[in-house]
């Protein structure tokens, strides 16, 4: 886990003597008083926190050497405050000397010296103390507080909110909410002074004030927003940034405390709305007086007379509304870009939680909303702004009954279609499609029909993305896409495959020299095998479950068998389908089902030549087989051509060993009247017959050059597959018991040439005495291999009417009596 220096280095800061650490903490204690900290002073604290982190045991430290390092937590320089921050947590403080700031030294607080408070907070009133004084010092005027307390001081309250909301009172929220109001109206509209260097954007510095400017360089003509450029910025003009940066989480987490949520009910709401940048699933939280208060709201003045919860609602819809126009202005610099991109994220991301408070902004949001998914739509560098767009479409839509078919399509189609590569996009339409599932099921019918489209991000980048598809792959099968998906998920590798040749033909024209040499890539270019990549492509299902040239297609993308991106790929695909035949029992019917055991058979040999993909696939598949045919056994009678077609095969013995041995056995255990009143004599003996025509042609000659010997296992498979049926068809025990004495006969002469190990040979012999021997007798031997279902899942202890518990109860009653 650590490097060797490392080891030695924490090997002995926890071997460390006793009197050694109090000459360093002497030593330490010196440099700290000295006038310049230097370089000598950095490394003993880093080494000092080393000591302190690399043992269980919190330690103590000499008082004073606790009140230098406390007061360094005000110290100019960051690095000197990160260091002893860090140092404080790791030990104890001493009685009486815990970290205090009352209203007189608040404003020294800085994030440091809080993360230390919030770290010594031992109750929720110890928070709820330190956020009311917090909160007072943002009431006393601007001038009297410095500007450096005020920028630290949301950012302490935001942890204190997401850490324990219930420490704020509500009168705490009211205050809050009132002054984050007037930072996000009423900032300076005009440039701060010298003071700053440069603010969000660098710039010279002007020494005179200016009004504030928008991205395109035009003088701005409405309140300050974050996205208003400058020489300078003034300390309200921070807030307004600072307050914007919370907006949306204050919005989310203040109903823990106005409405009494628990704590349990606000880590909920933030799990799925801050892990993810634009996804929310949200409570109907709609208040029927603000709503109403909201309708008539439209203009500033009347806005005052709202209660401070649902003023900073309609101060937040105007500033977002503000942003989205200002997003509209060219910007000069590349970064300004990006910063508008991202304030898009948040403002759209603010609108919606806004609207689900108050229902009535719906309406009043909609059409700003409907203009920006227009403008943008068509540019695929806004996929970022357009999902929460989505977001807020999918929990609108249906109360503004707009239309959302161009809004499923773009995020359905071309997103996965164009945008596969993009890690960070994937991972955030993915992590919108969990938190939204249960309504993308029951509104967007696009999206169960998505899949092929949709794996395209699993069959990139399968190592990052597969836990994903785990949770959603469920909610994708449906009896109406359930044999298209699984042809899918086999042929998943050659998906990744022809997503590395799209990119490859897009990057490396025909002309160039690094462009040929592929066969795949020459293929992939040809006009008479386009088809077959197309249908990998395919933006959704419907168009088949399969295509005719499957092994074709095999033969063209066997030189990707190796190709890292495919090799990962095609190692994700046997979980999926285990979550896939989990989930296809649960909602298929008989019919469908027998469907997937001839699309299993017929899958079995057309797949992409990945030796140990086949192997796993094969387990899969033998593993599901037989589940399948234990909770339907008619499958076996309804697909009983097929599998015999399939166990007759004596090439499968040595290429699908794993498979071939559950069909055997599936066929021996369930070819049977008692299992299917429809299994007659005659399909018995021909299931027989082949099964016996199999057995006797690899165990009377050699096997082919090069070729291994069949596997012990599918010989004494199919040795008591055709005991089993000859139990049941009395006329065919003495084919087996002929074949069976024989096989004693020719195995005493040595070894033989289609078992090479002798133990093998030794295992295969003494089961076939064993079945010889049950053959003598034929009704034992049915009940012994073919057992009644009571024999087989007995259920004596629940039965009240055997008399087993009645003896026991009367020879207890007996013994009592005397």
């Amino acid at each position: 886990m650590y490097s060797h220096g490392s080891e030695s280095l924490i090997r002995q800061a926890r071997e460390i003597q006793e009197s050694e650490l109090n000459k360093f903490y002497s030593r330490l204690v010196k440099l700290l008083q000295g006038k310049e900290l230097g370089h000598e002073t950095v490394d003993s604290l880093q080494r000092l926190h080393l000591i302190l982190s690399a043992t269980k045991y919190t330690r103590t430290l000499p008082p004073e050497l606790q009140k230098r390092l406390v007061s360094l937590l005000s110290s100019p320089v960051e690095q000197l405050q990160v260091l002893s921050s860090a140092v404080l947590r790791e030990t104890l403080p001493l009685s009486g000397q815990e970290l205090n700031y009352n209203q007189e030294n608040i404003s020294q607080l800085n994030s440091h010296a809080a993360a230390l408070l919030l770290s010594q907070a031992g109750s929720r009133a110890d928070l709820s103390s330190l956020c009311a004084q917090l909160l007072r010092s943002l009431e006393s005027r601007q001038s009297e507080a410095p500007a450096h307390c005020l920028t630290h001081t949301l950012p302490i309250l935001n942890t204190v909110l997401t850490h324990s909301p219930e420490s704020l009172t509500d009168d705490h929220v009211t205050l809050l909410s009132k002054k984050l109001v007037d930072w996000l109206r009423y900032a300076s509209i005009t440039q701060g002074g010298g003071a700053s260097s440069g603010g969000f954007f660098t710039g010279p510095r002007s020494r005179q004030p200016a009004p504030i400017a928008e991205l395109d360089g035009t003088v701005s003509g409405d309140f300050f927003t974050v996205l208003c450029v400058g020489q300078g910025f003034t300390d309200d003009q921070w807030m307004n940034v600072y307050s914007f940066s919370m907006l949306r989480h204050w919005l989310l987490t203040y109903h823990s405390v106005s409405n009494g949520n628990t704590t349990a009910d606000t880590a909920n709401r933030l799990q799925l709305s801050l892990s993810h940048s634009h996804s929310f699933s949200y409570d109907d939280r709609s208040e029927v007086d603000g709503s109403l208060v909201s309708m008539v709201s439209a203009t500033s003045s009347s806005s005052r007379l709202l209660p401070p919860k649902e003023r900073l609602r309609e101060k937040a819809f105007q500033y977002c509304q503000r942003l989205i126009e200002q997003s509209d202005r060219k910007a000069h610099k590349k970064t300004d870009t990006d910063l508008q991109k991202a304030c898009l994220v948040e403002a759209v991301c603010i609108l919606d939680c806004v609207c689900v408070e108050d229902t009535s902004l719906v309406f009043r949001t909609f059409p700003c909303i409907k203009g920006l998914f227009g403008r943008l739509s068509s540019d695929l560098s806004f996929a970022r702004v357009l999902l929460p767009i989505a977001q807020f479409y999918l929990n609108h839509g249906e109360m503004a009954a707009v239309d959302c078919e161009s809004v499923w399509n773009l995020v359905f189609g071309r997103f996965p279609a164009e945008l596969f590569n993009d890690q960070f996009l994937a991972h955030e339409l993915l992590r919108f499609f969990r938190l939204n599932l249960e309504s993308l099921q029951l509104r967007v019918p696009q999206y169960t029909h998505s899949f092929p489209n949709l794996l395209k991000l699993l069959a990139w980048d399968s190592p990052a993305l597969v836990d994903d598809f785990v949770d959603l792959l469920p909610s994708l099968v449906t009896t109406g896409t359930a044999v298209e998906l699984l042809h899918t998920l086999l042929d998943l590798p050659c998906l990744s495959a022809t997503l590395v040749l799209q990119l490859r033909s897009v990057c490396l024209p025909i002309a160039d020299p690094g462009g040929r040499g592929l066969l795949s890539l020459d293929a992939f270019r040809n006009p008479s095998f386009r088809g077959l990549f197309l249908f990998l492509l395919r933006t959704e299902a419907g168009s088949g479950d399969t295509i005719d040239r499957l092994s074709t297609l095999h033969e063209l993308l066997a030189e990707a068998a190796d190709w890292p991106r495919v090799v990962q790929c095609a190692q994700t695909v046997p979980v999926l389908l285990h979550i896939f035949f989990n989930t296809v029992v649960t909602v298929a019917d008989e019919k469908l089902l027998a469907h997937l055991v001839l699309v299993m058979l017929e899958r079995s040999s057309l797949l992409l030549n990945i030796p140990k993909y086949l192997r796993e696939i094969h387990r899969v598949f033998s593993c599901h087989l037989l589940r399948l045919c234990k909770l339907h056994p008619s499958l076996v009678v309804d697909q009983s051509h097929e599998l015999l077609e399939f166990a007759g095969a004596t090439a499968n013995v040595y290429s699908k060993e794993e498979i071939y041995t559950h069909v055997v056995w599936v066929l021996g255990e369930y070819l049977s009247v008692s299992c299917d009143s429809r299994c007659s004599v005659s399909l018995i003996t021909s299931c027989f017959e082949a099964l016996e025509a199999v057995l006797f042609e690899i165990t009377s000659s050699a096997p082919a050059p090069g070729a291994v010997c069949a596997a012990p296992r599918v010989i004494t498979t199919l040795m008591s597959a055709l005991a089993k049926l000859a139990s049941r068809s009395h006329d065919l025990i003495p084919r087996v018991s002929l074949f069976l004495s024989k096989l004693r006969t020719v195995t005493r002469s040595g070894s033989v040439a289609w078992c090479s190990d002798e133990e093998d040979l030794v295992a295969i012999v003494t089961r076939g005495e064993e079945l010889w021997s049950l053959l003598k007798a034929p009704g034992v031997a049915q009940s012994v291999l073919t057992p009644p279902p009571h024999v087989t899942t007995p259920k004596w202890h629940r039965d009240i009417n055997v008399a087993m518990p009645l003896r026991l109860r009367a020879l207890t009653n007996l013994t009592h009596s005397q």
